[in-house]
């Protein structure tokens, strides 16, 4: 009974360490922002056994594989060791399993994440304000090659944070997500620091790296050379569209006080774009969202959405002044609606953004607005949220549809991954959170939402007070309930109905890791709720987004690329999956290896251009 408490006792203090060390990653220590990286060693050989319980010794290869991940060096600790080299040419990475198929769709995957975090002077930064590190994944089915490259975005805050000629780095701009190692909070004006790491989109083609908050970067395909800042709201799009929103107010006056100081002082884009776009694949458009910068100190929200043919014709854009203070980071359509996902009630003080963030605890339920993409679908008071009953954080949107019936009513379903926030703080120690808690974890949910023209008399005042909505639930997308985010779909079924929905999960055999990071990709099936199957990685490596790739008529019948962190060998692997033999032996299609001074931390957003 003693040893089973002693060991309960350490697996506990196991997770307080972990959350504080992905605390740490996150860029949460305030007052110096540097990550503080442990004298760790992997204790899975015989002597460190003979030291320590076998506890410890997943306790301390937990720690080391969390940080290898996101800095993807340990053994010293200059500031070159975090940064990524280039690949200026392409080189042909090495097979290692399976092969290509020859029939394999040609393309080229492009992939954007944070290159670097610390810089020649102390300073580190939050991994989602370091600058942007392109890599490029080009297939050749008929050669079964895979031929890769790396190159820096030559964005204008690297070209203000690296000297030309000592090629030394140090950190001026200290971002919404981090402070700088002795740096200013007050009097210090370079806040946006647009890294051009967040996202990559193909259009019209061209290829560009988006970021949250800021104009996309151009990149020429074939060498990965920085083109420049793409201008895609021109100057004579950036006024208002018509009243979309409320006659002059108070806030009107505030906001035309705050733009010079804005624009000016802090030298903030106007209309900042989402990284997050949408692609509707049966029209043949692009979806972009923008907000205003003053409102992010303003108690409302305008968003502007724009709509692209392939050629970046403008072919309408529609602005909505929302009296609510949002924060969106992803978004969805349907072939009638723009749907937004409301729950945050403030950003507070002077710290990075990322720690001051704040809900309403209070409040049971989350706001969703659906905002009608044409005149004609304006039945709706789109200005009255529909209030879904949980308390809900929504992170990735996978798809949304509508089905309507000879009446005109509407039903909507949404797939998106999300949590329950338990407390007034979004606080990343919830990855590590006990058995029985993992609605506190991000996962899989279905929205399903029933608009009436002419509701009943006895739903009529619920449906008034929730924009003409007769019906809003909110229930687990499928059986699967381990932690899961970045829901991917083939994107010719986006804003329509589709069947099957894939996802980056954990298979939570990790004893000291069980929710994150994710080591699995699982597919499951939105219509009869039943788990398809899962792919999982070898032990200590992890896994990124996964990206699907169609290949024929059917839904599921395609590729999925993800790429594979061996965090104990510190090695990157590309992988290749059959998407229709995803929990089958042989899913796996082809794994190559990146070379080891290549080695990338872990990935956000990518994009496969064929």
């Amino acid at each position: 009974m003693h040893r089973y408490n002693h060991r309960n006792s350490h697996k506990r203090r196991c997770k307080v360490q972990i959350a504080t060390v992905i605390c740490n990653v996150r860029g949460k220590l305030r007052s110096t922002s540097v990550v503080v990286v442990p004298q760790l060693r992997c204790t899975s050989t015989a002597t460190c056994k003979a030291s320590c319980t076998d506890d410890q010794s997943v306790c301390r290869c937990a720690r080391q594989d969390l940080i290898i991940l996101v800095a993807s060096e340990l053994k010293r600790r200059s500031a070159a060791t975090l940064k990524r080299a280039e690949a200026a040419e392409p080189i042909n990475l090495r097979l290692v399993e399976g092969e290509i198929p020859l029939d394999f769709p040609s393309g080229t995957y492009y992939l954007t994440g944070s290159g670097i975090f610390s810089d020649d002077h102390g300073s580190t930064v939050h991994p989602l304000a370091g600058h942007g590190y392109l890599r490029a994944f080009t297939i050749d089915g008929s050669k079964g090659q895979v031929k890769f490259m790396a190159r820096y975005i030559q964005t204008k805050a690297r070209s203000e944070e690296r000297d030309a000629v000592t090629k030394k780095w140090r950190f001026t701009h200290r971002g919404l997500f981090s402070i700088l190692k002795g740096g200013k909070m007050v009097g210090n004006t370079k806040v946006m620091k647009n890294v051009a790491n967040t996202s990559m989109l193909r259009w019209g083609g061209r290829l560009f790296c988006l970021w949250e908050g800021g104009d996309p970067y151009e990149i020429e395909s074939g060498t990965l050379d920085t083109i420049g800042k793409f201008d895609v709201i021109k100057d004579d799009q950036k006024e208002n569209f018509g009243d979309r929103g409320f006659k002059v107010d108070v806030w009107d006056v505030a906001a035309e006080i705050l733009k010079p100081i804005l624009y000016g002082v802090f030298n903030m884009p106007p209309k900042r774009l989402l990284s997050h776009y949408k692609i509707d694949a049966r029209r043949g458009r692009l979806l972009i969202m923008s907000c205003n910068a003053e409102d992010m100190l303003l108690p409302r929200s305008n968003f502007t959405f724009y709509e692209f043919d392939s050629n970046f014709k403008l072919l309408q854009s529609q602005e909505f002044i929302i009296p609510d203070h949002l924060m969106i980071h992803d978004w969805v359509f349907t072939d009638s609606h723009y749907i937004l996902f409301g729950s945050m009630a403030a950003i507070c003080s002077l710290s990075p953004m990322i720690s001051t963030l704040t809900v309403n605890p209070s409040k049971p339920t989350s706001p969703i607005y659906l905002l009608p993409r044409s005149k004609i679908e304006e039945m709706r008071d789109w200005r009255i949220p529909i209030e879904a009953p949980s308390q809900l954080w929504v992170l990735h949107v996978g798809n949304a549809f509508e089905e309507k019936d000879e009446n005109g009513n509407v039903e909507i379903q949404i797939q998106a991954s999300g949590y329950d926030w338990w407390s007034g703080k979004l606080d990343p120690s919830m990855t590590n959170l006990e058995q029985g808690q993992e609605k506190l974890l991000p996962h899989l949910i279905e929205v399903s939402l029933s608009l009436s023209l002419s509701p009943s008399p006895l739903l009529l005042l619920y449906s008034f007070q929730n924009g003409n909505c007769q019906k809003c639930c909110v229930n687990d997308l499928n059986q699967w309930n381990k932690a899961t985010d970045f829901p991917a779909i083939n994107q010719d079924f986006s804003g329509g109905k589709n069947t099957y929905v894939y996802a980056a999960t954990t298979s939570g055999l990790h004893q000291a890791l069980p929710n994150f990071p994710f080591d699995t990709v699982v597919k499951l099936n939105t219509i009869d709720k039943s788990l398809h199957g899962t792919w999982s990685t070898r032990r200590r490596r992890f896994i990124g987004e996964p990206v699907f790739i169609p290949k024929g008529g059917e839904e599921d019948d395609g590729y999925l690329l993800v790429v594979e962190y061996a965090v104990s060998t510190q090695r990157c692997y590309f992988v290749i999956l059959d998407s229709k033999l995803i929990g089958e032996k042989n899913a796996l299609v082809a794994r190559f290896e990146v070379p080891r001074h290549l080695n990338f931390p872990l990935d956000f957003h990518g994009f496969w251009g064929s």
